[in-house]
């Protein structure tokens, strides 16, 4: 099979396409054709070479989490799927033709594989961070960075919740938070007066490391009413970064159910190819994104 792999860390060029033997299912574990797999952050930051707890990496390796297709394995020990459902979910090394999932969900109907495999970490990490900065309802929630996948994902959950949320992005993106239900501000010099502008702030989310964390602080007045996924430094300040996954499995029920009731949808920006993995993660660590993007394969 193909499969996009590093064997050093460092920038987009250290990623290749190469031949591979196919992985099976182990016990537990199902195994997919692959038909999209989603692009995140986590993806990149591997790649570098980032110390990640969650995420031990040994070279070489094989490069995505995310991933929807056609089930063609079942391990020992598995019940409730079939060779031939399609499905979604998290496993390894999902930038191939096949790969090995380690949680799933039948797919929505309605749903396309591109779309569907935008969904299982970002829905995760929404849920878990609006868990973990402790955010309720009736309350207002502030993300910086709320355009992407997992920004897309928290607006629309939180909202689904009854929490107001603000919103911070480019100014190209403005409009697409607000038809998520969010107030909008752009980020930039004066961001912080902006938002107030637009009213309390009872806690704060940082999902683009752009260097906010003492100005979340400053808006929420409790560094542990902060979160961050994309600055390692923020311990430094008394925020938590969240980099441990929770549950998946109930984070993919969850998302089947708010995807059924039309209370989430997140669009794919951009699909590239296997041979374009490079492009797909530079784009991605560029950011300015709206919403997904995928690897079709």
């Amino acid at each position: 099979m193909k499969q996009v792999i590093f064997t050093e860390f460092g920038g987009p060029e250290v990623l290749q396409l190469v031949d591979a033997e196919d992985p099976h299912a182990g016990q537990g574990q199902v195994r997919i054709a692959v038909r999209a797999a989603g692009v995140n952050p986590v993806d990149w930051r591997i790649r570098e070479g980032q110390i990640l707890g969650a995420h031990p990496t040994v070279l070489p390796s094989g490069v995505g989490l995310d991933a929807a297709g056609v089930v063609d394995e079942v391990g020992e020990g598995v019940t409730g799927v079939d060779v031939g459902d399609f499905v979604f979910g998290e496993g390894v090394s999902t930038y191939a033709e096949f790969a090995v999932l380690t949680a799933w969900a039948v797919m929505p109907e309605g749903l396309t594989f591109e779309e569907a495999a935008g969904y299982p970490s970002v829905v995760e990490t929404a849920i878990r961070l609006i868990r973990e900065v402790g955010v309720r309802s009736g309350e207002t929630l502030l993300v910086s960075g709320a355009s992407g996948g997992v920004g897309s994902a928290v607006l629309q959950i939180a909202r689904e919740r009854g929490i107001a949320v603000i919103g911070t992005a480019g100014a190209a993106n403005q409009d697409y938070l607000r038809g998520m239900g969010a107030l909008a501000a752009t980020y930039g010099e004066g961001w912080v007066e902006r938002v107030r502008r637009l009213g309390r702030v009872d806690a704060a989310l940082d999902l683009a490391g752009a260097g906010v964390i003492p100005d979340l602080v400053e808006l929420t007045g409790d560094p542990g009413k902060v979160v961050s996924i994309a600055d390692l430094g923020a311990p430094e300040f008394g925020v938590r970064f969240s980099g441990v996954a929770g549950s998946v499995p109930d984070a993919l029920a969850e998302a089947v159910d708010l995807i059924s009731r039309g209370e989430l949808h997140i669009p794919v920006e951009k699909a590239y190819s296997l041979a374009d993995a490079a492009a797909a993660h530079a784009d991605s660590h560029a950011g300015h994104t709206r919403g997904r993007r995928v690897i079709v394969v």
